[in-house]
């Protein structure tokens, strides 16, 4: 039987999540596969007692340097390290699995040109909608298709705090408050609530999608942070809803793409997606209109996307 060794670099949410699923799926996995998957090395000091200390390294030339090591599955988030970790596994001839929208979005270029350099594969399925295969539609079933538009809910956090406020008509500051201590929100929502988070997933759709990369700075962007209850008053009234919507599409040719607070008719698909679901819609000119729904975050939800990507590997063969 194929065998497939995995290193993962962070034990954090996504990482512990992924690492999880490895262990907890882990017959379903070899027979859906025929190949055993073994997480062999975690980058990080442990802190949770049911994984075996020996795992667990600070230094990253361990991982590197071994051979056995096929995939480097990073979870590890933020821009740097994390691109400087994966461009330097892919140099080694390791393939690299990521949930990291930014590292992904900031470093297009140099991440794909790597991996096409070295024969590996680099994959983020993760980093856009959580546990909705978005771009492996993308790249597979629907790419005979011309790319038209893409238009969605695809910041969790946000779209929890904007639940909130119009279910039970709290400011935005009560809403963050109360979504901070049940633990739906980062500690630091900032990239979250102003955008940041939502123009990085939305450059990599659009990477993919029109072959155009820009970078998540320079799309225009407006937060949440100055919406407020008698906003998601008026719009209640007016049979609307208030979403943070990321919308990329092609007029005359020229690619635009904005992230901003929208308000949306009661009937827009979109409105649908309430708390931590996203939604997201793709439009073609031969597939037409395609929708994808579900939840967006989570670390079962997300480390889900993560270990499929390594189960893609461990199917080629590890190639």
């Amino acid at each position: 039987m194929n065998k497939l060794n995995v290193a993962i670099l962070g034990l954090g949410v996504v990482g512990g999540g992924t690492y999880d699923i490895l262990q907890t799926n882990r017959d379903l996995i070899t027979e859906r596969t025929g190949c055993e998957i073994e997480v062999k090395r975690i980058f990080g000091r442990r802190h949770r007692e049911d994984v075996p200390e020996e795992l667990f390294t600070l230094n990253y030339d361990d991982i590197l340097n071994d051979p056995e090591i096929d995939v480097v599955c990073e979870t590890l988030g933020g821009i740097e390290p994390s691109r400087s970790f994966m461009l330097e596994a892919m140099k080694r001839g390791k393939h690299v699995v990521t949930a990291n929208k930014a590292a992904v979005a900031a470093g297009w270029d140099e991440l794909n040109d790597q991996a096409k350099a070295n024969g590996v594969r680099f994959l983020y399925e993760a980093s856009v909608c959580g546990g909705m295969p978005v771009l492996s539609a993308i790249r597979g079933n629907l790419s005979a298709s011309r790319f038209l538009e893409v238009r969605g809910i695809i910041n969790s956090t946000t779209n929890y705090i904007l639940s909130k406020m119009a279910r039970e008509g709290k400011s935005y500051e009560e809403a963050l408050k109360d979504a901070q201590a049940m633990g739906t929100v980062e500690r630091d929502p900032s990239s979250d609530v102003s955008g940041m988070d939502s123009a990085n997933k939305l450059c990599i759709l659009m990477s993919l999608l029109f072959g155009t990369h820009i970078p998540p700075e320079d799309i225009p962007r407006t937060g949440i942070t100055e919406l407020t209850k008698e906003d998601m008053a008026e719009a209640e009234r007016n049979q609307q809803v208030i979403k943070l919507v990321a919308h990329g599409w092609l007029e005359d040719g020229e690619l635009k793409c904005y992230v901003r607070p929208e308000r949306i008719g009661r009937d827009d698909p979109l409105a649908m997606a309430n708390d931590e679901k996203n939604a997201l819609i793709v439009t073609s000119d031969m597939s037409g209109i395609n929708m994808f729904y579900g939840n967006g975050a989570g670390p079962l939800v997300t480390g889900s996307a993560v270990a499929g990507d390594i189960l893609s590997i461990a199917l080629m063969g590890g190639k």
